[in-house]
């Protein structure tokens, strides 16, 4: 809803900020009670949330606004 609003910068870093959050869930929660979390190995998952989480705000910083 914030990105079809124009505020498409924002709704990117909140994506980001919920892969960075899934990513800190995976590396603290038991194995148990991660649920969807746990698809491989738990560093493997915290790298894959991190890494894309980086490249979302990554994006989000260096695109350039299109003009009107």
């Amino acid at each position: 809803m914030v990105a079809a609003s124009s505020e498409w910068r924002l709704g990117l870093r909140i994506v980001a900020g919920a892969l960075a959050l899934a990513a800190a869930l995976r590396l603290t929660l038991p194995e148990k009670d991660a649920g969807m979390l746990a698809v491989r190995h738990r560093l493997v998952d915290v790298g894959v949330l991190v890494s894309f989480a980086t490249a979302v705000l990554v994006l989000a910083a260096t695109v350039p606004d299109q003009p009107s």
